[in-house]
């Protein structure tokens, strides 16, 4: 089975995905960027993709959750959190009242962001935590800092200026595992709705979440999105949280399509 993860080496993502998939037979590959990585499994370069979707401090990833509905056969189909601890990483030699900038990807330096504000230093973003440590290695100076997983330090032969360094001690990650199999008709923990409006309306938002309470679905996660066609039109991304029926599920796309919205569903799982 190939995965693919957002790479390179000694990133968090790797670190989830070969914890997850550690019992199976796997070839794993990496790539630069999380759109890449969603790409590889919507042309089914890969059999399966983990992904990060969301982070206590930072919320949503939003590139991640843009990215899963440009391909309409893509079903997210398993989960798993992650306890996320930042260090801070630099040359040898480096001290750290020298650093100016501070590196990493964007999601990371948000976690990290009063950390980054109270030291005066100046957020440079990369694609990864790995690939801006790496950068900051080659280029050999000592004025900058990378932040990321305490695995990068042993890989790259970084010292660690200071250890958990994220704004919340009790930091995580939720990745979802995605794949193009819809997973035969079962009752699972979690339903994962993508809901675009027919057209606005005064309580639009309201009256969608009054449905799935009448049908006692106990909504856990909602985000909206804009649909990039207009400017103020946006749709909506529901996660149910509780055992739900196949049958219950069904019940609320008809009810929402009747009104003229459109409804996918893009995940079922534990």
């Amino acid at each position: 089975m190939k995965v693919a993860y957002l790479g390179p080496q000694g990133t968090f993502s790797e670190e989830a995905a070969t914890r997850y998939f550690a019992d199976k037979e796997t070839e794993f590959w990496m790539f630069d960027s999380i759109p890449d990585v969603v790409e590889a499994i919507g042309e089914c370069r890969v059999d399966k993709a983990i992904v990060p979707l969301e982070n206590t401090i930072e919320g949503t990833i939003n590139m991640t959750i843009d990215s899963l509905i440009s391909y309409e056969q893509l079903f997210i189909e398993g989960e798993y959190i992650l306890p996320v601890s930042l260090q801070l990483l630099a040359n040898k030699g480096t001290i750290r009242s020298d650093i100016k900038e501070a590196w990493s990807i964007s999601p990371i330096l948000t976690q990290c962001r009063k950390y980054i504000r109270s030291h005066h230093m100046k957020s440079v973003q990369y694609d990864s935590s790995a690939s801006a440590a790496k950068a900051m290695q080659l280029s050999g100076r000592t004025d900058v800092a990378a932040i990321g997983p305490r695995s990068l330090a042993s890989l790259l032969n970084l010292d660690i200026l200071e250890r958990d360094i994220q704004d919340n001690p009790d930091n995580q990650t939720r990745f979802i595992i995605v794949g193009n199999d819809r997973l035969r008709d079962q009752e699972t923990k979690k339903t994962m709705f993508v809901i675009t409006p027919g057209q606005d309306q005064p309580g639009l938002l309201s009256a969608i979440l009054n449905i799935f309470a009448a049908l006692s679905i106990n909504l856990s996660w909602i985000e909206s999105r804009p649909t990039t066609t207009k400017l103020g039109v946006y749709r909506f991304f529901l996660e149910a949280n509780q055992m739900c029926s196949l049958e219950t599920v069904n019940k609320a796309v008809t009810i929402l399509e009747t009104l003229g919205h459109d409804v996918r569903i893009i995940g079922r799982y534990q």
